[in-house]
């Protein structure tokens, strides 16, 4: 009996895995293609070629991707960028800027691999924060105001990337 490889699109990452990633790459590709027909020559091998290494260097994890999570997870996002811009804003123009800085740590719950990746990358593009290590369940982030609820924020960000991936909450 013959062994299928773990790294072919039907071994461990499966079709579906492979399918997935390779239509977000495609439609990275159109994009930055401009929609232009004859981009597509090199556009095929770039997908194929970055759908690979995708899977090879971040295999899929536990968990799949919820489109209504991603929906709600994209909507929080925008609405706490404008939310964390303007405060920021705020502050910047007051007389007295009213900052207490400091590093805070924050516990997570979320699994090892693309599910804490992409929440330090979240927190990171958020205005006032800024992930400065993981180490182990802890996050070290720096804080433009250690007075302001950021375990609470970092709460509520674990629970929109966990419901995005369908993982346990």
């Amino acid at each position: 009996m013959h062994a299928r490889s773990d790294r072919s699109p039907s071994g461990r990452f499966g079709l579906r895995g492979f399918l997935q990633r390779g239509a977000l790459f495609t439609a990275l590709w159109w994009v930055l293609a401009e929609g232009r027909a004859d981009a597509w020559g090199i556009g095929a091998v770039s997908v194929l070629l970055a759908t690979a290494a995708s899977l090879a260097l971040a295999p899929p994890g536990p968990g799949r991707l919820s489109a209504i999570g991603l929906l709600g997870f994209a909507a929080f996002f925008l609405a706490q960028s404008a939310l964390g811009g303007i405060q920021v804003a705020a502050r910047a123009f007051r007389p007295r800027m009213d900052l207490a800085p400091a590093l805070v740590e924050v516990p997570i719950t979320l699994p090892d691999g693309a599910a804490r990746i992409l929440l330090v990358n979240t927190l990171n593009l958020l205005p006032g924060t800024v992930s400065v290590g993981l180490r182990g369940d802890r996050l070290c982030m720096h804080v433009l105001d250690d007075r302001l609820p950021v375990a609470a924020e970092v709460r509520q960000v674990e629970a929109r990337i966990a419901r995005m991936l369908e993982l346990p909450a």
